[in-house]
C-alpha cells in the first residue's frame, strides 16, 4: 500500500494512526501542501480533488480519511475501529463527523488561504476564526463524551476506535493555533492517554519523514 501524506495534515495523521493500530505497513508518499505540490500534474493524475490523504492499495485508490479508515476496517477487520452493534458504530461515526465534518473543514489550509488571499482577512482575525470554530466544536465533542456515557480511556470504552483517530490530530492543530482547551477536560484526558500509545505517538507529525 501507498499513502500520500503531508506531515502536518490532520487528515493524513488520522489514517496513519489507523494503519498503525492495525499493524499495516505502507510506503509513505509525501505531498507538501504548503509548497503546492498537490497541484502538480503528477499528483493530479491520481487525485482529482488534489487533497491528502490518498491510499493506493494495489490498483484500488481510496480518498477521504474517513472513507479510507472504513475501507481498512473492512479489508483488515482486526482490531476493529468500528466495534460493537449498529448503534455503537453510529455513535463512533457521529463523534468522528463532529470533528472531521464540523470542525476541520472550517480550518484546513485551503480555507485559511482563501480567508487571507481572497477576503483580505488579517493574521489576527484568521487566528480568531480558527480558534472560534475549534474551541466551540471541541465543546460539542466534550459534551457528547460526557453526556452519552460511552467514553473510557478512549472515546468509546477502553479500546481505540475511528473517533480517537479523528480526535488526536485535531488537538495537535488546536495546540498549534493556541486554542483554549481547559474547557474540554474529558477530551484532553483521552488525548493524553492516546499519546501514551505507540500507534498515536509514533505517527505524529514530528515523526514523519517529511517533517520540517
Amino acid at each position: 500500500m501507498e499513502l500520500y501524506n503531508y506531515f502536518r495534515s490532520s487528515a493524513s495523521y488520522r489514517v496513519r494512526i489507523a494503519m498503525a493500530l492495525k499493524g499495516l505497513d505502507f510506503d509513505y508518499k509525501p505531498v507538501h501542501l504548503a509548497k503546492n505540490e498537490q497541484f502538480t500534474e503528477s499528483y493530479a493524475a491520481v487525485s482529482a480533488s488534489r487533497l491528502v490523504p490518498l491510499l493506493k492499495d494495489g490498483d484500488a485508490v481510496v480518498t477521504q480519511s474517513m472513507a479510507i479508515i472504513e475501507y481498512l476496517d473492512e479489508v483488515h477487520p482486526e482490531p476493529p475501529l468500528l466495534p460493537g452493534d449498529a448503534l455503537c458504530r453510529a455513535y463512533i461515526r457521529a463523534l468522528s463527523q463532529d470533528i472531521a465534518c464540523e470542525i476541520h473543514p472550517l480550518n484546513n489550509l485551503r480555507v485559511l488561504r482563501y480567508l487571507v488571499k481572497e477576503l483580505g482577512v488579517g493574521d489576527d482575525n484568521k487566528t480568531r476564526w480558527y480558534q472560534h470554530w475549534v474551541e466551540s466544536g471541541l465543546a460539542v465533542v466534550e459534551q457528547r463524551l460526557k453526556g452519552e456515557g460511552r467514553a473510557g480511556r478512549f472515546c468509546f470504552g477502553d479500546t481505540p476506535t475511528m473517533a480517537d483517530c479523528m480526535l488526536v490530530p485535531q488537538i495537535f492543530n488546536a495546540r498549534r493555533f493556541d486554542c483554549r482547551l481547559d474547557h474540554v477536560p474529558t477530551v484532553m484526558a483521552i488525548f493524553e492517554h492516546c499519546m501514551s500509545q505507540d500507534a498515536f505517538n509514533q505517527t505524529q507529525p514530528s515523526a514523519c519523514p517529511d517533517a520540517e
